[in-house]
């Protein structure tokens, strides 16, 4: 076992260690695991510092580090939809998001390694959890393309979507739909609901498949072939563009 962090933009997570294989998440830069396993053909088994999740990544897309700075929390982030910065003297652009682990004086220090970044950093402690943050959090997203197992600006799913919004208002979701709704408090009615509060919707089976980010007891931001405002009613959703319903409504959770 040992200690990592994501050296590269964005990292994916799949469910085997072949490029074949589903991607059912991500990591963003800076962001940090445990390696559990470490396969010959240069794939490692990784668990995500983050929500727990497990799944298969490239060993080349990780940084070892000391067990110290995996447990330095993680209070700084990217502010910028695509960010500028150095790594080991060479120019990378990191999504909205990133971390900036272990950042003193702008810069970042993983054993030998440096980054360099002199961009605006948003910090969840100090952050307001008001509706004028969600909104700034969640319209950066606006129109980024659906993406199955994303989480990030560059292509993102549901979950990963409403768990990348949290995250910036220092609020840890889990990384499923399904295991964000057992999480929070339970709101009895959309007309009592808050901006920021997630609405769930399921499938004729009952399982939840979809979630989003509600703006009043109206409107919902939400990751559907692209992150998109659509309106909401006791029902479910209904898009703006073609008053088709798509989603059921099940459930509303509170988290702030």
């Amino acid at each position: 076992m040992s200690y990592a962090v994501c050296c590269v933009p964005v990292a994916p997570v799949r469910t085997e260690p072949d490029h074949k294989a589903e991607m059912v998440s991500q990591l963003l830069f800076g962001e940090c695991c445990i390696i559990t396993v470490t396969e010959k053909s240069g794939w490692v088994k990784i668990v995500n510092k983050l929500d727990a999740y497990t799944g298969w990544c490239l060993l080349s897309h990780f940084q070892e580090i000391d067990d110290t700075q995996y447990y330095i929390e993680e209070n700084n982030f990217t502010a910028g939809w695509v960010n500028e910065i150095t790594y080991n003297g060479h120019r990378m652009w990191v999504p909205f998001g990133s971390s900036l682990t272990a950042m003193k004086n702008g810069n970042v220090f993983w054993r030998k390694n440096t980054v360099d970044y002199k961009g605006e950093v948003w910090n969840p402690l100090t952050a307001k959890k008001d509706a004028k943050a969600i909104k700034q959090l969640a319209f950066k997203f606006l129109n980024t393309t659906y993406l199955w197992g994303g989480k990030s600006v560059f292509g993102i799913d549901c979950s990963g979507y409403t768990q990348s919004v949290y995250k910036l208002l220092n609020i840890h979701l889990l990384r499923d739909a399904q295991q964000q709704a057992t999480q929070g408090e339970l709101v009895g009615f959309l007309q009592q609901a808050h901006c920021g509060d997630l609405a769930f919707f399921d499938d004729d089976e009952g399982r939840i498949i979809h979630v989003g980010i509600l703006l009043n007891a109206n409107e919902i931001i939400h990751a559907a072939g692209k992150v998109r405002v659509d309106k909401i009613d006791s029902q479910g959703i209904v898009n703006a563009d073609t008053g088709l319903r798509t989603q059921r409504l099940r459930l509303i959770k509170r988290y702030l």
